[in-house]
């Protein structure tokens, strides 16, 4: 699938203040009001947050999202994959738009279709292991074309939540997992199972047999795309052992997207909803170094300010979700208010029913 170019929303948009804004939305919203759903993932700023009938992570916002089939239009203020989720679970009458066209996820481009497929077919051969025994499995934040491969081939999709569970599955169904396209959330959730690093290999795009050799690829029992999230990329194992050195006291908690590394050393590993939760039932004075999103962080320490909360790596800024803003939003508002609907995520229909069936793996599991 090839995304359409954002348009250009005019220096009107773009120039107008932070409280005109602000009072254009709210007004357009509630003028909206009875066709209306605005869904905001975590790492958005509180400046678009604030706008939000509906807050949570990818997955939990698609999802939920479909329960509610009185709204025409849901704006989804996240990145493209989480768009297309919502597109694919929503009903037929519904219209899902995307704010900023440009809101794309780096690491879900990392893993096309093509890319994937190929991919597959050359481990098979390599391996010897028949089609029907290598079990693909996807992270949520990869696109609906590479959903619906997996739909296809008996696979399914996880989240940062049950990666584990689904790792789990796959490995109980055939010889072999093919995991994509975090390479860090698939050895997280191999090492969290047990499973020894010597068969758990990394793919490496564009390498013959992944970079890998015959021996290697015959012992694997799961085989590991190479993609990753740059924003928990950023941290590193130095980070952790510095605020340990700092507050011996100090919880660090650290999303799966970081390195297995991190993850060995930080207290608790977990999904932006996990992070969440573990703060909010902490103790009061206790003392939270968290490594996401720098959004997510700010927020929990807005809400929570008998806590002394830090972020493990200051710099931890998605710059996708970043391109929407306030004026975006505004200008798909006023767009809507005259009945004209722009940047719409539609999903093909035969792509949307394999990437469905993906899904529905999932939550079966």
């Amino acid at each position: 699938m090839s995304f359409a170019q954002q348009p250009d929303i005019g220096s009107v948009y773009q120039e107008m203040k932070e409280k005109e804004l602000v009072e254009r939305i709210a007004g357009r919203k509630k003028e909206l009001a009875d066709d209306l759903l605005i869904l905001s993932h975590h790492y958005q700023h509180d400046s678009l947050y604030q706008f939000a009938d509906l807050t949570g992570d990818s997955l939990k916002l698609a999802a939920d999202a479909a329960q509610i089939k009185d709204k025409k239009y849901l704006i989804f203020c996240g990145v493209h994959f989480m768009a297309e989720a919502a597109d694919i679970l929503s009903a037929e009458h519904q219209q899902v738009i995307l704010p900023h066209l440009d809101a794309g996820c780096p690491m879900a481009d990392m893993s096309t279709r093509a890319a994937v497929e190929t991919a597959w077919t050359e481990l098979g051969t390599a391996t010897g292991v028949a089609e029907e025994a290598i079990t693909p499995v996807t992270y949520v934040n990869s696109s609906a074309d590479v959903k619906s491969f997996v739909g296809e081939k008996g696979g399914s999709s996880c989240t940062s939540s049950n990666a584990e569970q689904v790792l789990e599955w796959a490995l109980a169904r055939g010889e072999l997992v093919f995991f994509f396209p975090d390479q860090h959330l698939g050895r997280n959730a191999s090492y969290a199972l047990g499973i020894a690093e010597e068969q758990v290999l990394l793919w490496r795009r564009g390498e013959p047999l992944g970079g890998c050799t015959l021996k290697q690829l015959k012992q694997a029992r799961v085989v590991l795309w190479d993609g990753y999230c740059e924003v928990h990329m950023r941290s590193f194992p130095e980070h952790v052992l510095a605020w340990q050195a700092q507050d011996p006291q100090a919880k660090v908690i650290v999303h799966p997207e970081c390195r297995n590394e991190v993850v060995r050393l930080a207290d608790i590993s977990g999904s932006t909803e996990a992070i969440i939760a573990a703060v909010t039932a902490s103790e009061p004075g206790s003392h939270w170094v968290i490594g996401t999103e720098i959004n997510l962080v700010n927020r929990l320490s807005k809400l929570h300010p008998d806590k002394t909360i830090h972020s493990l790596t200051p710099a931890c800024l998605c710059p996708t979700m970043s391109a929407v803003k306030p004026a975006n939003l505004l200008w798909i508002l006023d767009n809507l208010a005259e009945s004209k609907v722009v940047n719409q995520i539609q999903v093909p229909q035969d792509i949307a029913v394999q990437a469905k069936n993906c899904l529905d793996r999932m939550l079966a599991i």
